[in-house]
């Protein structure tokens, strides 16, 4: 029996939305992959990843549609075949039993569904993604109307730990002056702790989508139970999946 731990996420999705969120426990790497690594990139071992997927793979209907996240907004079609591991940060699917997945290990995972029941969506949203518009993307390629679009915000960096820079800040408020309101001076001159959780949410709400649930976790400080690039560097990877039933 499997000792992994899961996330089921707490929102109203309909009944045929299934999700799940993983956490480091319950898995096969060591050290300072430990020990439910699912990324294949990061430098643990092949055999033990796969392994780590395996256990994953038991609780899903079918292999998800991995992606090669780039911090970028390209979003594809988990139902449709791909050739080898397609480059994109967020997919979509109206098939029953088709994985959207996306991994993390601080940035934002951000699951998507309408309320009919009839499409889900799953975007991988760093900061870079975020203010290039890969949530907009998404929900563009859901193709419903925003007001019927529901979502979940998963486990990223908090609004404690995530310090940025100038850049960071600016290129956010040149997209929209509001986002002002989630950042608030850093330790360091010309430094910020940026909320990317509120971040998220004023991009959504600008679609017109206001049913946000979750994001009210921090990698960083939770070290027991989630992967941290900021904190750790060399460390694993999580996953947040969505799929029709």
């Amino acid at each position: 029996m499997s000792t992994a731990s899961w996330i089921h996420p707490d929102w109203p999705a309909p009944a045929n939305v299934r999700t799940l969120s993983t956490t480091r426990l319950g898995g096969n790497s060591p050290a300072p992959y430990d020990s439910l690594n699912l990324g294949a990139h990061v430098g643990d071992e092949p055999a033990l990843v796969a392994a780590n997927r395996a256990v994953l793979r038991a609780e899903l209907p079918d292999e998800p549609c991995w992606l090669n996240q780039v911090h970028g907004i390209h979003v594809v079609d988990a139902a449709e075949r791909h050739a080898g591991v397609p480059e994109a940060d967020a997919a979509v699917s109206r098939v029953a039993g088709k994985v959207c997945a996306v991994m993390t290990a601080d940035c934002l995972p951000v699951l998507l569904c309408d309320r009919a029941g009839t499409v889900v969506g799953a975007a991988h949203a760093g900061w870079r993604g975020l203010v290039d518009g890969v949530i907009e993307a998404t929900v563009d390629k859901m193709a419903v109307p925003p007001s019927e679009v529901l979502v979940w915000l998963g486990p990223a960096i908090g609004p404690q730990t995530f310090e940025v820079g100038d850049e960071v800040r600016a290129a956010f408020l040149a997209v929209d002056p509001a986002a002002n309101e989630a950042f608030r001076p850093g330790v360091q001159p010309g430094k910020w702790f940026a909320d990317i959780y509120l971040l998220a949410r004023q991009r959504l709400a600008r679609l017109g989508i206001h049913a946000v649930h979750g994001g009210d976790t921090c990698t960083v400080t939770e070290k027991e139970r989630f992967f941290s690039y900021r904190r750790d560097r060399r460390t694993g990877r999580m996953a947040s999946l969505i799929w029709l039933a």
